[in-house]
């Protein structure tokens, strides 16, 4: 039954790959962008002119793209795709094979069919960012032989809200196998587990401090956390991704072997810790993604010891919360890939002669050419980053458009409105974008075009200096 288990997983994965294909956000480009210039010898930097600066970019991921990133930021996108989809597969595979070990019930695969509905997981396999990659590390760290707590710390080095997770497996897990000596905790063993978890973590934070000068992801500065949208955050997650579902089986728990309170346990703390970290501004709640398929395989290991009808509950209620998910929002998560191209297509002849670009949504903008971004938000700019205010809201200074040579603005409009007479009249959609629009237009700025951003009613609004 592993075999068979495994091929279980690997479907039960691609349906919803095929329901979700298409998906992305701004911040994949990103990384593509860093890629491409990994891959053309620029360095580790956004803008090829620009300071090094890891961006969004877990610690690594660029590099693992570079060798597909020669060509351009697109390309090394569609590269990022496909390692995101091939490793959450993988792991879908040793989920299914892992599955088919436990036990002799049938009813242990039912759990599956959360996977076969999960639009969080499909999307963000495919979205070309790190999420897939950071989704199968997290599967293969719930293997049994301690030495996969080293994926755990690896996932945790490159997602740090995953740390609080990956601490309370590398404690838990020896304790769950029965490491405690009749007298007392076994010290040797434990720390054995949190050196494999924390190495990871200290090594990534160690080059980030050489290469950056600072052991923490710029975006932390960029996007400070707030606690209130975490709070609500988790909430939802907890909701639409279906784990708290999968895993509530009190009676079943207390007769489940330890390790699998153990990962309960490591669930709730990752739910906490989430909530702390603010949550996330992405959509398809990113930040859980990495514990649903530890909560398919504690539900698959609660069914040997709970009632079949109860297993069957669990896992069809899970899949029936993720199937009104990916109806809901399948079709536009498939759009927003072809509209992205789309956006830098249009976006293209109005910025042919720009030099120097600013924009919040720095992602499609960098994906035009070779032109030099300010970045708005701060997620690629540590001096931007630094100032007061959240991402999209950043207190710029009044003189930013001249200190910075900035030649052209990209502003995203209010929802459904037009260009204004004139064009500083116009409603933006963010603080930030209002700040630098009359920083330009006092400067003489003039209005150059406007792209439409698809599927919705707003539009980009794209200002340049005027030339006497």
């Amino acid at each position: 039954m592993r075999i068979g288990g495994a091929a279980l997983g690997v479907v039960a994965a691609a349906m919803p790959l095929v329901a979700t294909w298409g998906f992305t956000v701004d911040d994949a480009l990103v990384t593509a962008r860093v890629a491409h210039h990994l891959a053309i010898g620029a360095g580790y930097r956004f803008n090829t002119s620009g300071p090094p600066v890891d961006a969004v970019t877990p610690l690594g991921f660029a590099h693992l793209m570079a060798p597909f990133a020669r060509e351009g930021v697109i390309p090394a996108w569609q590269a990022a795709r496909a390692i995101g989809v091939a490793a959450w597969l993988a792991a879908a595979a040793w989920l299914g094979f892992a599955i088919g070990s436990r036990g002799n019930r049938l009813v242990r695969f039912l759990p599956l069919v959360a996977v076969a509905t999960s639009a969080p997981l499909a999307a963000w396999a495919g979205s070309g960012m790190e999420t897939g990659v950071v989704a199968a590390l997290a599967t293969v760290a719930l293997g049994r032989p301690r030495p996969s707590l080293l994926a755990a710390g690896l996932a945790a080095a490159w997602r740090p809200e995953l740390i609080p997770w990956a601490v309370t497996l590398a404690v838990g897990i020896p304790w769950a196998e029965g490491d405690l000596a009749p007298d007392g905790i076994r010290p040797g063993r434990i720390a054995a587990a949190l050196a494999a978890v924390l190495g990871p973590i200290l090594l990534v934070g160690g080059l980030r401090t050489g290469w950056f000068g600072s052991p923490t992801p710029l975006s932390l500065l960029a996007k400070p956390s707030d606690l209130a949208h975490g709070v609500y955050y988790a909430g939802a997650a907890g909701v639409w991704s279906g784990v708290p579902l999968l895993v509530a089986a009190p009676w079943g728990l207390l007769r489940a072997t330890r390790r699998v309170r153990v990962l309960v346990l490591a669930i709730l703390v990752h739910g906490l810790a989430i909530g702390g970290a603010g949550g996330d501004w992405m959509p398809m709640f990113r930040l859980a993604v990495p514990v649903i398929p530890g909560a398919v395989l504690i539900a698959a290991e609660l069914a040997a010891v709970s009632a079949p009808w109860a297993t069957a509950i669990r896992s069809i209620g899970a899949a029936v919360i993720g199937l009104r998910l990916l109806v809901g929002q399948g079709a536009e998560l498939r759009q927003v890939s072809e509209r992205r191209l789309a956006l830098v297509e249009a976006a293209r002849p109005l910025l042919t002669n720009a030099r120097r670009v600013a924009a919040l949504d720095v992602g499609w903008v960098g994906a035009v050419g070779e032109l030099e971004v300010v970045d708005l938000a701060g997620i690629t700019d540590p001096t931007i980053a630094v100032l007061r205010g959240g991402h999209t809201s950043k207190r710029i200074p009044h003189d930013l458009v001249d200190a910075r040579d900035i030649d052209h603005v990209v502003l995203l409009l209010g929802g459904g409105s037009g260009p204004g007479s004139p064009w500083s009249a116009t409603t933006f959609a963010r603080r930030v974008e209002a700040l630098v629009a009359t920083d330009a237009f006092e400067r003489g700025f003039e209005l150059a075009g406007t792209v439409p951003l698809g599927g919705t009613r707003q539009r980009y609004l794209i200002v340049r200096r005027a030339h006497p």
